[in-house]
């Protein structure tokens, strides 16, 4: 495909460096997917990519380190993956709280979202950036609208991201919308050395007719892109595409053809067997996003069956409008102890399965290759997460403190890319302050 963006700079400068990252312990998957722990290790990274993680004794003696960090009292792991935001609705966080899904769309959140231009959007996505750097998360998945602002916070930044531009075909200049989907993939599929991934977006089945999905599907195909979309969010959802499909939203999907392009659907809590049978041979994955279906009412997705029947599922954030905090330990966490509760089972969706969910899965969710894990040959998104705090102790099970009582303020150290994002809680890439004041000052006219 041809590229129209260049990358901000050459992959040797643009802040990547040598780094060699000292670490006490090591969290990361093993060729078989199985989580594992080790200590006193050392990570070494070169051009954006892993080049030895292991014993310090085996380092290449001609590694030359420009940068290292001492993690000897902190744990390094991969990246988290927000498999499913509205990186910009930052600016309504706040603004509707306590309202049933369809009432909070249409009385609050689709009015103030026609208010928003594209600097807006700009701003938005950097406080989003912000905040998830400030969890852990080094790249995140979006759907939402001026998508060109948001690819260019994004690589400003120096995130990771899957970006598709939000298509409603019920609304007016719904085509237009198309043309500008189309647009955003032919323009940042692949930009900033491969860390902007751009795919189409279509909303939900409740807002996008069969021939403009048809529509929608036959510009993925011709551009070989991946699709976004909301699905079996809620009860009543379900229910009106019953009634007006004669079928599930996941047997439509199917019956319209979305199923066989690669597809990441958020939500998907309103199942049943038949549905978790197409959606396991069809290979699609499913972000799950417990916090946001939660204070919505939506539901809790039946996670521990989409993980028995073979599904891979990510974890997913949702926009801030909805979840109020893009807090991925947060999130895993609760997808953990929901499963629990839900089941009667203590033992259905442990740690292990939630932080596959967070980083890898959510990576393959998204697209991107070689990145999730600590391992040689894979990118270097690496996040240093400080084990000195009270909550933190003592260090019995190193994957069991990430998971179920690590907070964003532990979290130290971001690398993406092999690009330092934030260093000893500092943000290097982008003016925090300046971020804030901009949004706040936004925020406030959107709602006069």
């Amino acid at each position: 495909m041809n590229k129209q963006v260049e990358d901000p700079a050459p992959r040797e400068g643009n802040g990547r460096e040598n780094i060699l990252i000292r670490a006490g312990w090591l969290v990361t998957l093993d060729d078989a997917g199985r989580v594992v722990t080790r200590q006193d290790q050392a990570v070494a990274c070169t051009r954006g990519e892993i080049v030895y993680a292991g014993d310090p004794a085996g380092l290449p003696q001609d590694f030359q380190a420009g940068r290292t960090i001492d993690a000897r009292d902190g744990v390094v792991m991969p990246g988290m993956v927000n498999s499913h935001n509205h990186a910009a609705m930052t600016l309504l966080r706040g603004y509707a709280d306590d309202m049933p899904l369809m009432q909070w769309l249409q009385e609050k959140v689709w009015p103030a979202e026609a208010r928003l231009t594209g600097d807006d959007i700009y701003w938005g996505t950097l406080l989003a950036i912000a905040e998830q750097f400030r969890s852990g998360i080094t790249a995140f998945a979006d759907m939402y609208f001026f998508m060109d602002q948001v690819a260019q916070a994004t690589v400003e930044a120096g995130a990771r991201a899957y970006l598709c531009r939000g298509l409603i075909g019920t609304a007016p200049g719904a085509e237009q919308g198309l043309r500008e989907g189309v647009d955003l993939v032919e323009r940042w599929h692949g930009a900033a050395g491969g860390t902007v991934r751009a795919g189409l977006g279509p909303h939900a089945p409740y807002t996008c007719p069969d021939a403009f999905i048809q529509e929608v599907l036959a510009e993925a195909r011709r551009l070989e892109a991946g699709i976004q979309i909301h699905l079996a969010e809620t009860e009543a959802e379900v229910e009106q595409i019953r009634a007006e499909k004669g079928m599930s939203p996941i047997a439509w999907a199917a019956r319209q053809g979305i199923l066989e392009r690669p597809v990441l659907a958020a939500h998907c809590v309103h199942l049943d067997a038949d549905d978790i049978k197409l959606l396991a041979e069809t290979g699609t994955f499913v972000s799950h996003n417990p916090v946001s279906n939660l204070k919505l009412a939506s539901g809790i997705a039946p996670v521990a069956e989409l993980l028995a029947g073979g599904v891979k599922v990510a974890l997913g954030t949702d926009g801030a409008c909805s979840t109020n905090q893009l807090n991925m330990f947060d999130h895993m966490r609760l997808a953990a102890v929901l499963q629990k509760a839900r089941t009667g089972d203590a033992a259905v969706v442990g740690a292990a399965d939630v932080f596959r969910m967070a980083t890898v899965d959510g990576a393959e969710a998204c697209g991107f290759e070689r990145v999730g894990r600590i391992a040689e040959g894979w990118r270097a998104d690496l996040v240093v997460v400080d084990l000195t705090a009270p909550h933190m102790n003592p260090h019995h099970d190193i994957l069991s403190l990430l998971v179920y009582s690590a907070r964003p303020e532990d979290v130290r150290t971001v690398v993406v890319d092999g690009r330092p994002v934030m260093v000893d809680r500092e943000m290097v890439t982008l003016d925090e302050a300046r971020v804030i004041a901009e949004c706040g000052a936004r925020a406030r006219r959107l709602v006069e």
